[in-house]
């Protein structure tokens, strides 16, 4: 080919801007400072996040991170539009994750993978971070966004992130009092959380042929009100209670649901029969199951059934919690055989 036929080529021709991803950093530096606290010691852009450990608050410090996504969570936000949520939903996810290991959020870092850098899109996803990053009183101290076209369809994206907390190696949960007669108690979830979403679509859009903005009579909303509910922090209602020897453990209900969850925090040698009665379900869980004709059993492995964290306390600690939190009785620990058991009646 001759000379004068060859063309230059940049990397925004291959279809990745530079320049807009430097905009984009620029654009949400203060929001991001915004989360930050004494400890943080770098700058967002920095190649890695600096976080000192203050001593004088901690005697025998354990570190505690989990990493996590939203799912196909992220096919509502995307066809509504709505990308503060899913930020939010990520952050509060990873607070949870930590929190039933008594762990407090120190830090979080995020990753954004998207086909085509929005600053609609952008923007609205760091909003989410960082109000929930206020909330949970952690700081957001880095992390990436990759425009990557080819493997993302422009205007998709993906989401993951990682939280980081500390606790006492001595108020480590669950704690190893567990007994029959404990008292297992639900705190309520806000919907679907970041759980189910694939086999909720299928319902609620191909069986049910509803949209988005379809006005749902039993949910007293629309669908994508409904479906793009928050993901709830349970760090404000349990953080008074993670030293007090009542608190046995905790478990946060995600993929696998109620039983699936509980199993990790329960010894062996004791089980657990769970009361939920199906009529008892949120509204959004009854209409799947009825119009997808799901059985009780798929249902239970699929979804976390109005149920966003489980308590397990000594009887005095759950009255406690009971009365100012409107925590639900699931049922009480009892002896069981060698393998850790949970059951529904």
């Amino acid at each position: 080919m001759p000379d004068e036929q060859i063309k230059t080529m940049d990397y925004k021709q291959a279809g990745v801007d530079i320049a807009a991803g430097e905009q984009a950093v620029k654009a949400i530096k203060e929001r991001v400072r915004s989360t930050y606290n004494a400890n943080v010691l770098s700058e967002l852009g920095s190649f890695g996040g600096l976080y000192r450990i203050d001593k004088t608050a901690w005697t025998k410090p354990v570190l505690v991170s989990s990493t996590d996504g939203v799912g196909t969570k992220l096919l509502i936000a995307i066809k509504a539009g709505v990308y503060d949520t899913v930020g939010q939903d990520l952050v509060n996810h990873c607070v949870n994750d930590i929190l039933v290991q008594g762990a407090l959020p120190q830090f979080f870092l995020d990753y954004i993978g998207v086909g085509k850098l929005m600053p609609d899109m952008i923007s609205g996803i760091i909003d989410g971070f960082v109000k929930a990053c206020r909330e949970n009183s952690c700081a957001l101290i880095g992390g990436e966004m990759a425009e990557m076209p080819g493997l993302y369809q422009s205007g998709d994206f993906d989401l993951a992130g990682t939280m980081v907390g500390m606790v006492e190696e001595s108020q480590l949960l669950p704690r190893s009092n567990m007994k029959p007669g404990d008292v297992v108690l639900a705190l309520p979830s806000s919907g679907l959380h970041t759980n189910g979403y694939a086999l909720a679509r299928k319902v609620l859009f191909e069986v049910m042929a509803l949209e988005l903005d379809s006005y749902v009579e039993e949910l007293s909303c629309t669908l994508a009100e409904a479906l793009l509910a928050v993901h709830k922090s349970y760090l404000p209602i349990l953080q008074p209670y993670l030293q007090n020897p009542g608190l046995k453990a905790l478990a946060h209900i995600t993929g696998g649901g109620i039983a699936g969850n509980l199993k990790r925090v329960l010894p062996r040698g004791l089980k657990i029969e769970i009361d939920l009665p199906a009529q008892d379900l949120p509204a959004i869980f009854q209409l799947i199951q009825k119009n997808g004709n799901i059985s009780s059993a798929v249902m239970r492995q699929t979804f976390n059934l109005g149920i966003g964290m489980i308590c397990i306390l000594s009887p005095e600690l759950a009255e406690n919690i009971q009365a100012k939190h409107k925590a639900r009785y699931l049922g009480e620990v009892q002896t069981g055989s060698d393998a850790a058991q949970v059951e529904f009646k």
